[in-house]
């Protein structure tokens, strides 16, 4: 796979408009989208998760670098959706019901995005219908949770419940995370994994679709 290390360089240091003007030269000059994604953005952002991992960047990082990536997709997904062209794996996710709370969940939302998967982001405040809703319509193989207050957390279990009720849970795997959230707390409401940051989503979410 052909890398545009123009395109990989404007990720990884978090340029939008350069990224965006990349993308588009290398789209004139023939380049498939699917190839652009694999071969440039996905090496970038995971680059840029490693660089997160040993402390080497650091949130701000993250967001420059996930809006780069966005600005790049803007440009692909139209071309993508034309084709028929689909991204293999999908994932719905939100902040849960009553938590208006979404900078981590933007955060692991680009970050996945930026790794090859196709994102569904519902937003903040995001009832238990919504979810199920979400699942039937884009059919994921995996449904994100996230919550930043204790006092929501309760809100993961209901929507693991409601899923559970609308049978859908065995067809998704279901991760959560959050600042109150641990590996206890997903063990003790029946989520799959759960990850403390977003880089850890990214590795999270293709071990479980590995594993199924």
């Amino acid at each position: 796979m052909i890398r545009s290390e123009g395109l990989y360089d404007a990720i990884l240091n978090g340029d939008a408009k350069k990224a965006h003007a990349v993308t588009e030269a290398a789209l004139a000059a023939g380049a498939a989208p699917m190839d652009l994604i694999t071969g440039s953005m996905v090496p970038a952002m995971d680059e840029v998760g490693r660089l997160f991992e040993t402390e080497e960047y650091f949130v701000p990082e993250l967001l420059l670098a996930g809006r780069a990536m966005k600005s790049a997709m803007e440009l692909l997904r139209p071309l993508m959706a034309m084709s028929g062209e689909k991204l293999a794996i999908r994932i719905v996710i939100g902040t849960v019901k009553g938590d208006m709370h979404d900078i981590g969940k933007n955060l692991v939302a680009s970050m996945l995005e930026g790794s090859g998967f196709e994102v569904f982001d519902l937003g903040a405040d995001v009832a238990p219908d919504k979810f199920v809703a979400a699942v039937e319509e884009h059919k994921p193989q995996v449904v994100c949770l996230s919550a930043l207050l204790t006092v929501t957390m309760p809100a993961m279990k209901r929507t693991i419940d409601v899923l559970q009720a609308a049978g859908l849970r065995s067809q998704i795997k279901v991760l959560i995370g959050g600042a109150p959230v641990t590996g206890q707390y997903a063990k003790e409401i029946g989520a799959d994994g759960y990850s403390d940051s977003a880089s850890g989503a990214v590795s999270l979410v293709r071990q479980v679709v590995a594993e199924a």
